[in-house]
C-alpha cells in the first residue's frame, strides 16, 4: 500500500499503526517520529514562519487568504509520482494544512483514484476514531484498535486523579500572542479532564480571537501559552510583549507563579496520539502530585515572570 500523508498528525498515526515503511509522501511539516523526515516531502508553505514573528505570520497569512491564494503549495509532480493508494489529508482548518478542495483536484489527475480520508477531529473521541478509520482503510485495524485502548486508558487515569481533586483552577490557554487566541477544538475539554476550568474556550469549537481585557477580566489563576506550530523556547520568546500588557501583574496566575509555556506544535496542535501526552502535561501542571510520565523542558517551562 502506497500512503501519501499531507497532515502531520496522520503521519503521526500512519508511522504508530506500524505504516511507516507504507508512506511515501509527507508534508514539510512532518517530523515525528524522527523517521518520517526522511520521506519526500510534497506539500510546503507560502509563508516562512521561521523567519517571521507572530505579527508577521498573522499578516501574511491575512494577505494569501485575502487574495484566495492557498497558504500550502502542493507538488503534484511529485504526488503523481508516488501514485498513491491513499491519501490522508483534512478539511478542518486551511491556516494548518493544505486545503481539502486543492487535493481532491490534484487527485482527479491521478491514473488511479485514491481513497482520500479527510481527518477532522474537534475532540478527544473524534481523535481517536480518526486512528480506527485509518486503520480500517490500510488493513491495520486491529493495531489501531489496541492503540486507541492504550490512549482511553491513559486518558482514564488522568480523569480519575482529576475527579478527586477538590477545587479547580481558572485556566487560560492562549493559542497565538498577536493577534491573541484561545485555544478552542480538544483543549478545552483535555483542560476539564486534566482537572483545570477553561474560562476562555469552548469545547468543540474553532479557537477564538479576543482582546486582552478579557484575558484579565476573567483572572486565570493558571495561564498556559500553547502557540500553534511553536516549540517551548519559542513560545517563551514571542510571549515577552504580554509582560507589558496593562493588568499582566495583576493576573493570579502571575503573582502565583502559574504561567507555563508547552509545547504546542508537538502535544497540542496535532490531533493524533500525542494529544494524550499533552493531556497528562496539563496534569502535571494542575496536579503536580500526580505525573503519570516524565515531562521535559523540552514539553513543559515554567515561565519566570
Amino acid at each position: 500500500m502506497r500512503i501519501c500523508s499531507l497532515l502531520p498528525a496522520a503521519t503521526e498515526i500512519a508511522f504508530a499503526l506500524g505504516l511507516g515503511d507504507d508512506v511515501v509522501g509527507i508534508t514539510h511539516e512532518c517530523d515525528f517520529p524522527p523517521t518520517a523526515r526522511d520521506k519526500p516531502v510534497m506539500v510546503r508553505s507560502a509563508v516562512d514562519s521561521a523567519a517571521l514573528d507572530s505579527a508577521e505570520i498573522d499578516r501574511r497569512v491575512a494577505e494569501l487568504l485575502r487574495a484566495n491564494r492557498s497558504l500550502y503549495i502542493l507538488d503534484e509532480q511529485k504526488l503523481t509520482q508516488a501514485n498513491p493508494d491513499v491519501i490522508l489529508t483534512q478539511a478542518l482548518c486551511d491556516v494548518c494544512a493544505l486545503d481539502y478542495n486543492d487535493v481532491v483536484r490534484a487527485a482527479r489527475c491521478l491514473e488511479k483514484s485514491p481513497e482520500i480520508i479527510s481527518l477532522d477531529p474537534s475532540c478527544l473521541t473524534d481523535m481517536l476514531e480518526d486512528i480506527l478509520r485509518i486503520g480500517a482503510a490500510t488493513q491495520t485495524l486491529w493495531k489501531a484498535q489496541s492503540l486507541v485502548q492504550s490512549l482511553k486508558q491513559r486518558i482514564a487515569a488522568v480523569r480519575n486523579h482529576a475527579a478527586q481533586m477538590t477545587a479547580r483552577r481558572r485556566v487560560v490557554c492562549l493559542e497565538w500572542f498577536e493577534p491573541l487566541y484561545v485555544a478552542g477544538h480538544w483543549v478545552p475539554e483535555m483542560v476539564e479532564l486534566a482537572g483545570g476550568a477553561d474560562a476562555l474556550g469552548k469545547p468543540g469549537q474553532p479557537s477564538t480571537k479576543i482582546d486582552w481585557q478579557s484575558v484579565v477580566a476573567c483572572s486565570p489563576e493558571v495561564l498556559i501559552l500553547m502557540p500553534c506550530g511553536f516549540d517551548v523556547e519559542r513560545t517563551v520568546r514571542e510571549s515577552a510583549p504580554l509582560r507589558f500588557l496593562d493588568g499582566w501583574k495583576r493576573l493570579p496566575a502571575v503573582q502565583m507563579d502559574r504561567v507555563f509555556a508547552v509545547n504546542g506544535n508537538d502535544y497540542f496542535s496535532r490531533p493524533g496520539p500525542r494529544l494524550v501526552d499533552g493531556l497528562e502535561i496539563l496534569s502535571l501542571i494542575f496536579q503536580p502530585q500526580f505525573a503519570p510520565r516524565s515531562v521535559s523542558s523540552h514539553a513543559l517551562k515554567r515561565v519566570i515572570v
